[in-house]
């Protein structure tokens, strides 16, 4: 048998051990998952508080790719109404009328409605943007005109796609840049949008413009759009485990358990030892002290600065330039403010019924730049059952984009949730008086950025992949911007290359790379 040995316990890491585990891989390897907290999950972990459930960003279930949806519903079965096609998920007899019941099993996920909006200029924009009358009437005739004949220019003039300013321009016009997309990217980086690469925009918003929200919109009308045709962002239905994400992923973890698998919790990966171009050891502290873990097969989702950061064994010379590059790999960290309150001062005006009669978003893009917060997540929306007492009280995450030891990261759980406190008064969102309870989630490391150093991560790339036993999966692992569909994938890819014995690495590199989103299916 050949040890593996998984650095991270979260989607990526979790997917590559069950893949090597399940349909008799357990008698070929031999696998561990080291994870550096206690819990599983990573950033799609769910966080447990006085009842109530938070879930650390909103991750949606939803996928066009037909092995990773057919992966989920596999694990959990679907209640309420399908979203998708039974032919879809590889199943031969559709689900019986209503699926199981979520009051009487938990193992299940929910068919979720996905609702967003945007707030910007103190008023409410459906997301994505629609010319309908509340659109209008909240920008303004001179400014809806504007933004029209700005579109049309953008469509004969065509920048450059040199920075993601130009990306977003070429694809909406720079009045609708200017309103909905400039000052929300740059509370997102901390860097403004010309100083990005367009490989983000490339990756996350793909096939989005003013082109595919018309179309969205004309195949909506004549009763034809389905999850299927949809460009991803415009999705409209979702699933969603019963409990939040971190739910699924901890039955991954037990599953991989059951076939024979180890994970060792509180193990923080210090020091990578290698050998004539291969991994030999890792060494983790824990807290019972620093512990050596050898292993055949390597797999990382631990971020790629402090992969290379830690290696020892290396070419100095050449080890010395990469470390170079990657130390300056840029990372954006993460704060969620959950608040526990009697009632949001927000009327629902759409004909979406919700318990308790809130508004149905999911969450709220908050483009305004009064207030440094990025997004509100509704989760009663998510799912009821995340919320203790979802029919009498609205439990909400406000999520801050910031960077490990700066002025917000640093401010302490009272002073940070004050501050929430007062931007959502401010926004007319609560009033004073409402919040009942309320938590703070830090969470470093959370979303890698395409500036910097990145415009040579070419190099790394092709350093890691010179170290035959060493696989790089997930979103940290590989420094992209991953969904956590696509993070599974180079999970599933990497198993599938070890299972077979190949050196060809770039199936696994290669997902998330493509201009569009699998369009076609």
């Amino acid at each position: 048998m050949k040890n593996v040995v998984i650095i991270g316990g979260g989607p990526a890491g979790l997917t590559a051990a069950y893949e090597l585990l399940r349909d008799g891989g357990n008698e070929q390897f031999r696998v561990t998952v080291l994870e550096e907290s206690s819990v599983l999950g990573g950033i799609s972990q769910t966080v447990r508080y006085n009842g109530n459930r938070m879930d650390i960003g909103g991750h949606r279930f939803f996928s066009k790719d037909d092995e990773i949806m057919k992966w989920w519903s596999d694990l959990m079965p679907i209640q309420g109404k399908p979203a998708f096609d039974d032919k879809l998920l590889g199943r031969e007899k559709p689900l019986e009328k209503g699926g199981p019941d979520p009051e009487k099993q938990d193992e299940v996920m929910l068919v979720r409605d996905r609702v967003s909006r945007i707030y910007y200029n103190h008023c409410f924009f459906d997301y994505p943007v629609t010319m309908n009358w509340n659109t209008i009437k909240n920008m303004g005739f001179l400014t809806t005109m504007k933004a029209g004949f700005s579109y049309l220019g953008s469509c004969v003039y065509k920048l450059p796609e040199t920075n993601l300013e130009n990306f977003y321009i070429n694809r909406f016009g720079k009045v609708l840049y200017s309103m909905f997309f400039e000052g929300y990217t740059e509370k997102l980086w901390g860097r403004h949008p010309r100083e990005i690469s367009a490989d983000w925009g490339a990756q996350r918003v793909k096939g989005l413009s003013i082109t595919a929200i018309i179309k969205d919109m004309f195949s909506k009308l004549v009763g034809k759009k389905n999850n299927a045709n949809a460009e991803t962002s415009l999705i409209e239905q979702y699933w969603y485990p019963k409990y939040g994400p971190g739910q699924l992923w901890e039955l991954v973890g037990k599953k991989a358990q059951e076939m024979g698998g180890e994970i060792l919790f509180d193990h923080s990966v210090s020091r990578i030892n290698t050998e004539k171009g291969c991994i030999r050891s890792v060494v983790c502290r824990t807290p019972q002290g620093e512990k050596t873990i050898e292993g055949d097969i390597f797999i990382s989702s631990m971020p790629i600065k402090d992969l290379i950061g830690g290696m020892h064994g290396v070419n100095a010379e050449k080890n010395a330039k990469i470390q170079k590059i990657a130390a300056g790999l840029p990372y954006r960290d993460f704060v969620t403010v959950g608040l526990l309150v009697n009632k949001l001062e927000l009327k629902n005006k759409t004909n979406k019924r919700t318990l308790g009669n809130i508004v149905p978003d999911c969450w709220i893009y908050v483009q305004d730049k009064g207030v440094k917060l990025g997004r509100i997540q509704i989760f009663n929306n998510w799912s009821p059952y995340m919320v203790k007492n979802p029919a009498e009280t609205v439990w909400i995450g406000l999520e801050y984009f910031c960077a490990e030891g700066d002025d917000f990261w640093n401010m302490s759980d009272a002073e940070c949730i004050e501050f929430a406190k007062k931007e959502l008064i401010k926004m007319g969102v609560i009033k004073k008086g409402a919040v009942l309870d309320a938590h703070r989630e830090r969470v470093k490391k959370a979303y890698p950025a395409y500036f910097d150093t990145y415009k040579h991560f070419d190099k790394v790339v092709d350093y890691l992949n010179g170290f035959e036993n060493l696989f790089c999966v997930g979103r940290n692992g590989q420094h992209r911007y991953n969904n956590m569909d696509h993070s599974m994938l180079t999970s599933i890819n990497a198993a599938k290359v070890i299972k077979s014995g190949s050196a060809d690495k770039s199936n696994i590199w290669n997902v998330n790379t493509e201009k569009e989103y699998h369009e076609s299916k």
